[in-house]
């Protein structure tokens, strides 16, 4: 039995008697959208006209707070609220629902967002590193994803508290960035595969430009009269379910930071540059730095293998374009690798093997960062034999601190670099091996004490008691003229 009591525009009390005859009082109140709902059941009357009037006085000052919403499971409010309508690049969002569903989905999905505490939160960070995740994953997946999905549901009303908000984790100490020789630099380089992967290192090098930049600059990016470069546009490599098109590369009109900028490049790598857009016969909108079939390669820019023979891996030796040297030898040159296609390419005419699906093949001429890592970097890198192992990206981080340590202005690094705080430019100050030299001479100096005289130049200490002596003399007869001088000029004084 229900009856509704001073039902008014905002809220009223709706009287209830249960089965067992018991009478309650139920809240109401009409939401913003006009809807009729509930605050809540309650004992007595004064209670439940209490309970709608606070909702009343929410909704007037903006501060509504629905109780039903907050029942909706996590997993629910991120799929169909969260997730589709938060703001994001295109990379950032890969990245947080790689996270997600990762780590965070399998232990919150079935939880109602009203039921998620601190204790909830911190629970899980426990879980998280019961199962193997490291430090700075765990901070990423709390501090990036997790606040954000909480900090989001607070501002629309889905839940009344922050759940995750000052919840510690462990911490993520800083490593120390070892930054690349110029020696170093020149042994990778050296054993690059050919003479487009050593252009494409050096400009990075010369420019600090970040891998997205320097695989979308295009030619008409560079003005070789002046050597002016401008940076104004960045590509990001994403999985095709990620991409607004199914694609891979996307190109973005802006970089990092969503600031242009322009800065000069060195005459040397301009001459380079311009000769390599003259070899290729490249227009204003081509890329610099391509992937391109071996018939565009100019015949000087291949990389020819003089030799038949190699010797592989196992110690055995081997001739190019064999079935043999691609299996054992594991040789995956484009001599070996034509063969192997052609041999299955004649197994599958012949119906002894099942014919290949269709690869889909991407004209996106974008050179994919983890193809060049794998076919380019790592092999020069290991062939170098570095104590340490480069990523390409710390090209950029060397750019900075050659520059920093070659006497360049703090402010022209930042404007280069396209940093937005001038503190992030300044860890690069002091990071080459030799930085440390000025400091270490500086303390020798202090613990080996004042210069002493070089042998056979040491004063005898007869020379330096009678140069003692003598200063003594000069200072007496100093003394008996200043006397004499205060003496006569007093017997002109006028008496008192």
């Amino acid at each position: 039995m229900e009856q509704d009591r001073g039902i008014t525009e905002m809220g009223c009390t709706r009287v209830r008697v249960t089965k067992a005859g018991i009478v309650r009082y139920q809240a109401l109140y009409f939401d913003a959208r006009g809807r009729l709902r509930s605050a809540g059941t309650f004992a007595k009357e004064k209670d439940a006209e209490k309970a709608w009037r606070e909702a009343e006085s929410k909704i007037r000052t903006g501060h509504q707070w629905d109780p039903q919403r907050g029942k909706q499971r996590f997993r629910d409010y991120v799929e169909k609220k969260w997730l589709p309508n938060h703001i994001m690049e295109a990379n950032t969002r890969q990245d947080y629902t790689s996270a997600l569903y990762k780590h965070i989905m399998p232990y919150f999905e079935n939880m109602k967002m009203r039921e998620i505490y601190p204790e909830n939160v911190q629970e899980w960070i426990t879980w998280l590193k019961a199962r193997g995740v490291g430090p700075r994953r765990i901070q990423y997946c709390k501090v990036s994803v997790l606040n954000a999905i909480f900090t989001t549901a607070l501002r629309d009303n889905i839940v009344v508290i922050h759940p995750s908000r000052g919840i510690k984790t462990d911490p993520v100490p800083e490593k120390i960035r070892k930054i690349i020789t110029t020696e170093q630099f020149d042994a990778i380089y050296r054993n690059l595969p050919d003479a487009d992967s050593q252009l494409l290192v050096e400009t990075d090098i010369e420019s600090g430009l970040r891998w997205g930049e320097l695989t979308e600059l295009r030619v008409k990016d560079l003005d070789f009269e002046t050597g002016i470069l401008t940076v104004s546009r960045a590509v990001v490599e994403l999985t095709r379910k990620s991409h607004p098109e199914g694609k891979r590369f996307l190109v973005k009109d802006y970089p990092k930071n969503k600031k242009h900028r322009r800065f000069k490049l060195s005459p040397q790598i301009v001459a380079k540059l311009k000769a390599h857009v003259e070899a290729y016969a490249l227009t204003p909108d081509d890329l610099f730095f391509a992937r391109r079939s071996p018939e565009a390669v100019p015949a000087h820019l291949q990389a020819v293998d003089e030799s038949p023979t190699f010797i592989a891996p196992n110690g055995r030796t081997y001739t190019h374009g064999t079935i043999t040297a691609y299996n054992l030898g594991k040789c995956k040159c484009d001599r070996c690798r034509r063969a192997y296609a052609d041999y299955r390419a004649k197994r599958r005419a012949e119906g002894k093997d099942r014919p290949r699906r269709p690869r889909v093949v991407d004209p996106d001429p974008h050179i994919s960062a983890n193809w060049f890592r794998h076919h380019c970097w790592y092999p020069a890198r290991e062939a170098a034999a570095l104590n340490f192992k480069p990523r390409v990206h710390d090209l950029r981080h060397a750019h900075a601190s050659w520059l920093l340590a070659g006497g360049a202005d703090l402010q022209v690094v930042k404007e280069r670099l396209g940093h937005l705080k001038l503190s992030t430019t300044e860890k690069y100050l002091h990071s080459l091996p030799t930085a440390d030299e000025t400091a270490l001479a500086a303390l020798d100096k202090i613990r080996s004490g004042p210069a002493r005289p070089p042998a056979g130049q040491t004063i005898r200490r007869d020379e330096l008691k009678a140069a003692e002596e003598e200063v003594a003399r000069l200072r007496a007869v100093i003394a008996d003229l200043t006397i004499a001088q205060h003496t006569k000029s007093a017997k002109h004084l006028r008496p008192a």
